[in-house]
């Protein structure tokens, strides 16, 4: 049986497990550290949006010499996206119902209103620099691809 290639699809799922992974135990612990009183300037580097643009930077990297880079960098963002801010809305519930007072807790009057925003303006919060700055690092890597294809050889 010949091997078959992966789909775009298949390999922005691929891309994408790890991120989830770290997201969904990123928030619980930038959560716990809000809790233990750190300052909200120390735990604001423990972020989904800080993690998102780190994730655009190594999938540009990865997928720079891809015919579907684009695509793939794109879907793989799609879906680590909403999955990532989840949790989110998850402890805004959390912080709500039992009236702990974070960050958390702030802004919405229903879970509804916490998981449409947490979830889908999050994630495009998340997407468009992510989408951009994967954009940019794939278009560089490529650059120096051509750059290195280009290079006379030097007569020794």
């Amino acid at each position: 049986m010949k091997n078959k290639e992966k789909t775009s699809l298949q390999q922005a799922i691929y891309y994408a497990k790890a991120p989830i992974i770290i997201a969904l135990i990123l928030t619980p612990v930038r959560y716990g550290l809000e809790l233990l009183g750190l300052p909200e300037n120390a735990i604001f580097i423990i972020g989904l949006l800080w993690l998102t643009l780190g994730i655009a930077i190594y999938l540009g990297i990865k997928l720079g010499n891809q015919k579907q880079a684009y695509k793939i960098l794109l879907l793989s963002l799609l879906i680590y996206s909403p999955i990532s801010r989840i949790p989110v809305a998850i402890l805004w519930w959390v912080d709500t119902k039992w009236e702990i007072g974070t960050h958390y807790g702030l802004y919405y009057d229903n879970f509804g209103q916490a998981l449409l925003n947490h979830v889908i303006y999050g994630s495009l919060v998340q997407l468009v620099p992510g989408f951009l700055l994967g954009i940019v690092t794939i278009t560089i890597m490529r650059y120096r691809k051509t750059l290195t294809k280009n290079k006379p050889l030097e007569n020794g």
